[in-house]
């Protein structure tokens, strides 16, 4: 009998044991929850209503997410995820990169074209009497918390408060290197429109954003502004800024055409159709400002290696390129150079004239080809 309290005694415990934790589990699943749902810098979400226009809008949106078109696979497993590397640098550099001051045009006339790099795929774009910012992210660190996450590697040209006022801010996905709440926040008082792809305005209406200020568009939907004629154009990636929201909203490449130029910015995006189908919509590109890093073999479909991108621009008949999505933030293994090196080896073979301003240098249209330094190769 004693044995038998004894045993019933301590399944009582071990049962008691299963129970606490079980609540601990469940408490902290509610409170993960609540912190994805409730913390600003996750963005906001689509409602029922939202949805259902969005699957009237893009044909690409089913099931309740977004798509790309044809075989898209995420991640794949592989033995050389840094295939053709040319440079055996860091990730990072060892020393500071070359800071250049911005030297904005102050009243930008309706023939004036300049490009201001400053850093990663943050560009400011002075073209038809417009300042056009792509993809705000002016933090030194790529997350949505401030102690974990991807860290600037270079100084910044610029601070959100110094920058002008911003016509037009367009965004091409909803990841933290493209889309930073902190920017969002401070530059907001002096910006006059968004154009974004669908749903990401979700994320600017919950960050206070006025809707009035926000044109969302699916790919091929025109945006006209007091400015040069906008166009969302496909690429191939992915979205989403929490866990449970993967391609929740649409990702982009953009179109951007006056009476006098015609530029092109990649967004994120694996090599693919959509530059064929864009060259054959629009005709050739005085400039594209392309996605040429953060590249791996791991996922291939997501991120073009330089060599691709070259290729793409030859697609696009571009008359000039820029590479971008490098020079801020390691998001890859391959050396922190390695992506403007190789654009810029097979631009040289075949005939590509390829701009490297350094960070925050202004360059103007009419001595584009005066900015082809190259400048990383005196960093170690």
């Amino acid at each position: 009998m004693k044995g038998y309290l004894k045993t019933h005694r301590w399944a009582r415990i071990l049962l008691c044991i299963l129970l606490g934790l079980l609540i601990f589990i469940i408490l902290l699943l509610s409170a993960a929850l609540l912190f994805l749902n409730f913390y600003p810098p996750f963005g906001g979400s689509a409602s029922k209503e939202k949805r259902e226009e969005y699957a009237l809008r893009a044909e690409n949106y089913f099931d309740g997410a977004f798509h790309n078109t044809g075989t898209f696979t995420l991640m794949t497993e592989t033995d050389d995820p840094y295939r053709g590397r040319t440079s055996g640098k860091g990730r990072t550099p060892s020393e500071k990169l070359p800071i250049a001051t911005p030297a904005f045009l102050q009243n930008p006339s309706e023939d004036d074209l300049t490009v201001t790099w400053l850093g990663h795929s943050t560009t400011l774009l002075q073209m038809q009497g417009m300042n056009i910012l792509f993809d705000p992210v002016l933090s030194m660190i790529s997350s949505p918390v401030s102690f974990v996450g991807s860290e600037r590697f270079s100084d910044l040209p610029i601070t959100a408060e110094e920058l002008p006022y911003i016509d037009l801010v367009i965004v091409t996905h909803d990841h933290y290197d493209h889309l930073d709440y902190p920017t969002i926040k401070k530059i907001d008082g002096k910006v006059g429109k968004y154009i974004v792809p669908l749903g990401v305005e979700n994320h600017l209406e919950r960050w206070g954003v006025s809707e009035e200020k926000i044109a969302a568009v699916a790919w091929w939907e025109e945006v006209e502004t007091d400015g040069p004629t906008v166009v969302c154009t496909p690429s191939r990636h992915y979205s989403g800024r929490k866990m449970i929201d993967q391609n929740d909203t649409l990702w982009a490449s953009w179109v951007l055409k006056n009476e006098r130029y015609q530029i092109f910015e990649s967004g994120d995006t694996g090599f693919g159709d959509q530059f064929g189908e864009i060259y054959e919509k629009f005709g050739e590109f005085d400039l594209a400002l392309m996605d040429c890093a953060q590249y791996s073999t791991r996922w291939h479909d997501v991120h073009m290696f330089p060599e691709e991108a070259v290729t793409a621009c030859g697609i696009l008949h571009a008359k000039a390129a820029i590479p971008i999505h490098w020079g801020a933030f390691s998001l890859s293994d391959h050396a922190w150079d390695d992506p403007a090196e190789r654009f810029c080896l097979r631009g040289e073979e075949v005939g590509l004239p390829v701009v490297t301003p350094k960070l925050g240098e202004t360059a103007q249209w009419s001595d584009l080809l005066g900015y082809t330094q190259r400048w990383w190769r005196e960093i170690a």
